[in-house]
C-alpha cells in the first residue's frame, strides 16, 4: 500500500462527514502541487537526479475557499521562479463544466476508469441524474448566448485552428475536429468568436463554419492566419476575401523535414533571413534568393519555398507593429494549451453537448479575461490602419 494510499484512509477513518469533502479536497490539492512542482524541478523531494532543473525553496501558505468551506493550503515555493497551482486559477465557469462533464459520463456509465477514480476521489459518487441536468443547463445556456452572440465592428485579423477529440458516438469512440476562432477588433481588442464541431477539416466543414460567424456580423476581415488546410484557404478565399497567412511556424517545420538532420538549424536559420527584412519586397527577394541558392542540394525544399512564399509572406504587408503576432498561430498557442489540459482530464467525451459545454466555457472565460485586460492587443494608431473604425485623437493643447 502506497503512503498517498494510507494517508487517504486514514483521513477517511479519523474525519467527521462534515469536515470529510474539505479534507480529501485539501489532500487532493496537495496531491497535485507536488505533482505540479516535481514537473518543474524535474524530480521528487530530496532526490539527486541529473534530471533535475530547479529546487524548491519552503512554502507560503493560502486559503482558498471552497464550497466545501476554507482549505489550508501551502504551496511550495521554487528557488528560481515562481510557482502557482493551476486550479487556483479563476475559471469558475470551466471548473463547472468540467465537473458537468465528468458528472454525466459517468452517470450514463460510459466513463473510462480515469474518470471514475476521479468521481470517487471527488465525492462526487452519490449525485442525481437530476442533479447533473441544473448543472448543465446552467452552464449550457450561458455558453450558447456566448457562441451565438452578435459580431461587432470590423474584425483586420482572425486566427483560426482546430484541436481534436474524442467523443462516444452510436457506441464507438470517433475523433472529432474542434475549430476556434479569436479576433482583433478595430479597437485592437482580442476576443474569442466562435467554435465548431465536425467530422472532419474538410472544406465544407470551414465554409459552414465561416459563414455561420458571417451571418453573426464577421466583416472587415483582411488577413487570416492558420495552419496549412487547404479547405480552410479556400473558404477563406470564398467567405471573407481576405488574404491568408499560412503559420510560419508549421512551415519551418515542415521545410527543415527535408533537410539532414545536421543542416537544419542552418536551413532554418538561412530561412530566416527573409523574415528579418524591413518591408514585403525586400522579404521576397531574398526568400527566392534563399531557394534558388538551395535548388541544386535541396531541389525537393526550394520547391516547397515556390510554392509557400506568398501564403508565409502574407503578414509582411501588414503593419510592422502588428507582424509578430501575424505571422503563426502562436498568439492562441496558450488557449489551445489549456484547451488539452482539460479535456485530457476528460478523455472520452459522452456527446458533443459535453464538448460545447467544456470548450465553450474555456472560450466565454478566456475572452472575458482579454476583455478586462487594461492593455490593449494592439494599439489604437496602429489599428486604425487596417479597420474601417476612424481613429479618435485628442486635439492639441494650445501652448
Amino acid at each position: 500500500m502506497t503512503d498517498d494510499t494510507m494517508a487517504l484512509r486514514g483521513l477517511l477513518e479519523k474525519s467527521s462527514d462534515a469536515d470529510l469533502l474539505r479534507e480529501m479536497i485539501g489532500f487532493a490539492a496537495e496531491r497535485l502541487m507536488a505533482l505540479e512542482v516535481a514537473g518543474l524541478t524535474g524530480a521528487a523531494p530530496g532526490e539527486r537526479s541529473e534530471s533535475r532543473i530547479n529546487q524548491r525553496n519552503g512554502y507560503r501558505d493560502r486559503d482558498w475557499q471552497t464550497r466545501a468551506g476554507t482549505v489550508e493550503l501551502r504551496i511550495p515555493k521554487l528557488r528560481r521562479g515562481s510557482y502557482f497551482p493551476a486550479f487556483l486559477e479563476p475559471r469558475r465557469t470551466a471548473e463547472k463544466a468540467l465537473t458537468a462533464v465528468i458528472q454525466e459520463a459517468y452517470i450514463q456509465g460510459i466513463s473510462t476508469r480515469s474518470v471514475d477514480d476521479l468521481v470517487r476521489a471527488m465525492g462526487m459518487e452519490g449525485v442525481s441524474k437530476s442533479q447533473v441536468s441544473r448543472l448543465c443547463a446552467e452552464i449550457d445556456d450561458r455558453v450558447k448566448d456566448f457562441l451565438n452572440r452578435p459580431i461587432e465592428g470590423d474584425w483586420p485579423y482572425l486566427w483560426l485552428d482546430a484541436t481534436y477529440v474524442k467523443v462516444r458516438e452510436a457506441g464507438r469512440i470517433v475523433p472529432v475536429a474542434v475549430t476556434i476562432a479569436v479576433g482583433v477588433n478595430g479597437d485592437g481588442r482580442r476576443e474569442v468568436l466562435g467554435m465548431a464541431i465536425g467530422a472532419s477539416e474538410a472544406e465544407p466543414f470551414w465554409l459552414d463554419f465561416l459563414r455561420s460567424l458571417a451571418r453573426r456580423g464577421l466583416r472587415g476581415v483582411k488577413l487570416a492566419i492558420s495552419d496549412a488546410h487547404e479547405g480552410l484557404k479556400a473558404a477563406v478565399s470564398k467567405v471573407l476575401r481576405a488574404t491568408w497567412q499560412r503559420c510560419r511556424v508549421h512551415f519551418m517545420r515542415n521545410a527543415t523535414a527535408h533537410a539532414g538532420k545536421t543542416q537544419r538549424r542552418l536551413v532554418s536559420a538561412w530561412i530566416g533571413t527573409a523574415f528579418a527584412e524591413a518591408d514585403a519586397p525586400a522579404a521576397h527577394a531574398q526568400w527566392r534568393r534563399v531557394a534558388d541558392q538551395l535548388r541544386p542540394k535541396v531541389p525537393r525544399l526550394a520547391e516547397l519555398m515556390d510554392a509557400a512564399e506568398h501564403d508565409v509572406l502574407a503578414y509582411m504587408d501588414f503593419p510592422r507593429e502588428h507582424r509578430a503576432k501575424l505571422h503563426s498561430t502562436n498568439p492562441i498557442e496558450r488557449l489551445n494549451g489549456e484547451i488539452k489540459r482539460r479535456t485530457d482530464v476528460v478523455g472520452i467525451f459522452p456527446n458533443e453537448g459535453a464538448i460545447t459545454r467544456l470548450i465553450g466555457a474555456i472560450l466565454l472565460e478566456q475572452s472575458d479575461e482579454w476583455a478586462t485586460q487594461r492593455s490593449r492587443y494592439m494599439t489604437l494608431e496602429t489599428i486604425g490602419s487596417v479597420s474601417h473604425n476612424p481613429t479618435v485623437s485628442l486635439p492639441a493643447v494650445a501652448a
